[in-house]
C-alpha cells in the first residue's frame, strides 16, 4: 500500500508519527493521503468517514485548518490498524 503514496503523501505520513507530535498538520493534506489509500467520504453531518479495505473509521468535522493532537492520534491508530505506517529511513 506504501507504493501508491508519492513524496506528499509521505511527508504528511511523516508528519502524523512523528515524535513529538507535530501540531501543524493540515487537514487537506491529511485527506488526501486518506483518499489514497482508501475511500473518503465527508457524511451528511460534517465529519469524515475513511474506509480502508473492510475497517471504517469516522473522524469528526474539521472545523479548523489543522489537527488537534486528539486528531492525530485518532489518524495515527487508524493507519496503524490497517498497516500503514512510516517506513525507517536508512542511514548512509
Amino acid at each position: 500500500m506504501l507504493s501508491k503514496l508519492d513524496h506528499h503523501h509521505r511527508q504528511t505520513l511523516d508528519k502524523l508519527f512523528a515524535h513529538p507530535l507535530k501540531r501543524n498538520i493540515q487537514w487537506r493534506d491529511v485527506i488526501c493521503l486518506l483518499e489514497r489509500i482508501g475511500v473518503v467520504h465527508e457524511t451528511h453531518r460534517g465529519n469524515w468517514a475513511v474506509t480502508v479495505g473492510g475497517d471504517t473509521v469516522s473522524f469528526g468535522p474539521t472545523r479548523t485548518r489543522d489537527l488537534t493532537e486528539e486528531q492525530v492520534i485518532r489518524v495515527r491508530n487508524f493507519l496503524r490498524h490497517v498497516g500503514v505506517v512510516p517506513q525507517p529511513s536508512v542511514a548512509a
